[in-house]
């Protein structure tokens, strides 16, 4: 069952029902009433997703995907993947092959998706150009559309503005005969681009701008992605978005609440294709929610678009993109994605989200699933001085290390111990404060299932740099445990606890660390230009860290996605990179262990 729903039981009028949210209650009335059919039949609850294919979906486009499968898999019904494939100029395969595996990992399924192909069963606007085009042709006939010979800047200026109605077209009144000679005109290719459009005669001083005599076909003589060079006009996206629902048998068009204004434009459209209609075409039920809108993010396309087109970013999959593909990119788990869409809610309120909410859901998601390793990501070097001390000074100890104390059924591995070591630079401090609790001169800390060090020797270069420590090891502490009381019966104790890396056994690696793209909540809100808000420190790289040679966790933790995620002790949560080599192994930081930038923020 998907997470989407609050309510994973199919309702009953007798069962006392929890909160419902507004399109769950709208269901169930309709399913109450039996406007659709009867409960139990998968096209009570039919739903749609309609992604345009010319970009990478995001994070936004997740909450509309996890509303509309959500809610068909609660109810039993069904949820169609359909492309609106309608304007060619920016419609690549590559999108559509994207958006497929993005709905696929997040763990969507839709009708005949079972099939060998990637893409099976999925629908497009496309399938549907030849119904769409008769359907014109009725409108032509009944004299609701005309073919309008204006400029485009002649009519958008001709529509007028909230504050004044719009100026009908000087062709709004060419018989149904001339406009259905003139549209077969432009479908059959002998226009020019943008010399002629359709248009749907409703009412040009309506409040309701979208009723201003829309345009319904534009001439637009490019080849198309699927099509090759068949057509020469393509319909608008408000002329086909109803018309694919009604075709689909769609109940239940689930849109963001931009789309608010253009429902009684889609109404109008099945409407005046059912009139004097023998057998009426379905008429779909339009809602709407509020979409996702997180702090520091862009949800823009053209935004988006413009990132990787200009070089800002590596392309779309780059970790620090809020599509789909740079989180999963990044180690984000589609199961966190899943529970960050049903806490934010479905309501009828646009509001700002803390992006924050969806990092605690990879945490915690993360914290139960992902394997421990220990990684040092600037190094510091540790000599044991009386590691030899019984003559075997090259002798290697192996380690007994949880995996995950989350999951005790994950087991241990073994990590070599050795008498040079590596250590976090930042957990060595020469002039420690009182409070400073990892290691100093003089000091002892407990190295995290291996032994207790102190440090008796600072080594610093010619320019006074610390280049290695010199320290001797209690052999009574193995495993990292408590030594046994002096013979006064004294415990020794120790405050720190610091993770380290045999340098004999590392294995070197490069490590990337994010930040937010952008450095304002409202990118662009200041100036109009997001780029100006961009973060130049939004990717820090680390070379030269080491990682402890049984990094892999192959056996230990079933990711379906094939994405190795593990939790860097002390340090975060991080996954292989996609294009990480053998050669050269590439981390990516998921997320820090624990919220730090909301700190930061509130110190701002």
């Amino acid at each position: 069952m998907s997470e989407t729903a609050t309510d994973t039981n199919r309702p009953t009028s007798d069962a006392p029902r929890p909160s419902r949210h507004f399109i769950q209650q709208a269901i169930d009335a309709d399913i109450a009433s039996g406007r659709w059919g009867a409960v139990g039949d998968s096209t009570v609850v039919r739903t749609r997703f309609p992604p345009e294919p010319n970009g990478f979906l995001h994070i936004g486009h997740a909450k509309a995907v996890c509303i509309s499968f959500g809610l068909a898999e609660e109810y039993g019904g069904v949820c169609n993947l359909r492309f609106d494939d309608t304007n060619p100029t920016k419609e690549e395969q590559r999108y559509v092959d994207a958006i497929v595996e993005d709905i696929r990992w997040l763990g969507y399924r839709w009708p005949g998706c079972e099939g060998d192909a990637r893409d099976a069963g999925v629908l497009y606007a496309s399938d549907y150009f030849e119904t769409m085009l008769d359907y014109a042709r009725d409108l032509i006939d009944k004299g609701l559309a005309y073919v309008d010979d204006q400029t485009p800047e002649e009519i958008r200026a001709g529509r007028g503005d909230l504050k004044k109605p719009g100026t009908p077209s000087p062709f709004r009144d060419r018989t149904p005969e001339e406009n259905r000679s003139l549209f077969d005109g432009m479908v059959s290719g002998g226009v020019a681009d943008g010399e002629r459009v359709l248009r749907a005669k409703i009412d040009m001083a309506s409040g309701n701008i979208n009723l201003r005599d829309p345009v319904m076909y534009r001439v637009l003589n490019t080849p198309h992605h699927r099509a090759g060079s068949k057509w020469h006009v393509y319909p608008m996206y408000d002329w086909a978005h109803g018309i694919e629902d009604s075709i689909e048998g769609v109940t239940h068009s689930l849109c963001s609440l931009e789309f608010e204004d253009h429902r009684p434009l889609y109404n109008w459209f099945i409407d005046a294709i059912n009139r004097d209609r023998a057998e009426p075409i379905h008429h779909p039920q339009q809602i709407e929610f509020a979409r996702l809108n997180p702090a520091y993010v862009i949800m823009s396309k053209r935004n988006l678009r413009q990132l990787v087109e200009e070089g800002h970013v590596e392309g779309w999959d780059d970790p620090r993109m809020p599509t789909l593909s740079g989180v999963r990119r990044r180690g984000y788990t589609p199961e966190s994605i899943r529970r960050f869409c049903t806490e934010v809610g479905v309501t009828k309120f646009n509001a700002v989200h803390d992006v924050a909410l969806l990092e605690n859901q990879v945490r915690a998601d993360l914290n139960k699933r992902a394997p421990r390793r220990m990684c040092v990501t600037d190094p510091l070097k540790v000599t044991i001085t009386n590691w030899g001390e019984h003559g075997d000074a090259d002798r290697v100890e192996m380690m007994h290390a949880v995996n995950n104390p989350e999951d005790e059924s994950a087991g241990t591995r073994e990590v070599p111990f050795s008498g040079t070591l590596y250590i976090e630079r930042d957990d060595f401090m020469e002039d420690a404060p009182k409070k400073f609790f990892r290691l100093r001169p003089g000091g002892e800390v407990r190295l995290r299932y291996g032994y207790w060090i102190s440090c008796h020797d600072v080594v610093k270069d010619t320019d006074g740099h610390i280049v290695e420590l010199l320290c001797t090891y209690d052999p009574q502490t193995k495993g990292g445990d408590s030594p046994p009381p002096d013979a006064e019966g004294k415990v020794r104790k120790v405050k720190g606890t610091l993770h380290w890396v045999s340098a004999a056994h590392a294995v070197r690696c490069t490590v990337r660390v994010f930040d937010r793209l952008y450095r304002e909540p409202a990118p662009g809100k200041a100036t109009g230009n997001h780029l100006d808000d961009m973060n130049p420190d939004a990717l820090h790289m680390i070379e030269g860290a080491l990682l402890e040679p049984n990094w892999s966790t192959e056996g230990q933790t079933a990711w379906p996605d094939g994405i190795e995620r593990v939790q860097f002790e002390r340090k975060g949560y991080y996954c292989v990179d996609a294009n990480s080599t053998p050669d050269r192994l590439v981390w990516n930081q998921t997320v820090t262990l624990k919220d730090s930038w909301s700190k930061q923020t509130q110190k701002g």
